[in-house]
């Protein structure tokens, strides 16, 4: 049985930094990439950042190109979401999930398959 679980999310002020981490458990292959997305009160689940499986290569939403970085850890299943400049438009419950293999729907959520159950990033001052 797969489980994802994200953590690191809390409340930080304009232009501070936050590192969130994103574990997936019980993965039945290595060709798993991993993203995140985000939601705000009332909007939907937008794109944030994903990395393929081996971690060549990465997408960014536009958003947060250029201020978010996704990283893969050392650990299988695992991946850290380096955010710097922050904005009070990044406040929202950030998810992480999983998703087969690589291509242009990793950016879009129907594809993912398996989810964790957020954390919250609150960015006011």
């Amino acid at each position: 049985q797969v489980q994802v679980a994200e953590s690191g999310g809390r409340l930080v002020q304009p232009g501070g930094s936050l590192r969130l981490s994103c574990v997936a458990s019980g993965l039945d292959s290595t060709e798993y990439s991993m993203g995140w997305f985000r939601q705000a009160p009332g909007k939907e689940r937008r794109f944030v950042a994903a990395i393929k499986w081996n971690g060549d290569n990465a997408a960014y939403g536009g958003a947060v190109e250029g201020r978010f970085t996704i990283v893969k850890g050392g650990a299988r299943g695992t991946v850290y979401l380096q955010m710097d400049n922050l904005k009070p438009e990044d406040t929202a419950v950030y998810y992480c999930g999983t998703v087969r293999s690589w291509g242009p729907w990793v950016e879009t959520t129907d594809r993912y398959d398996h989810w964790g159950q957020g954390t919250q990033v609150t960015i006011s001052s």
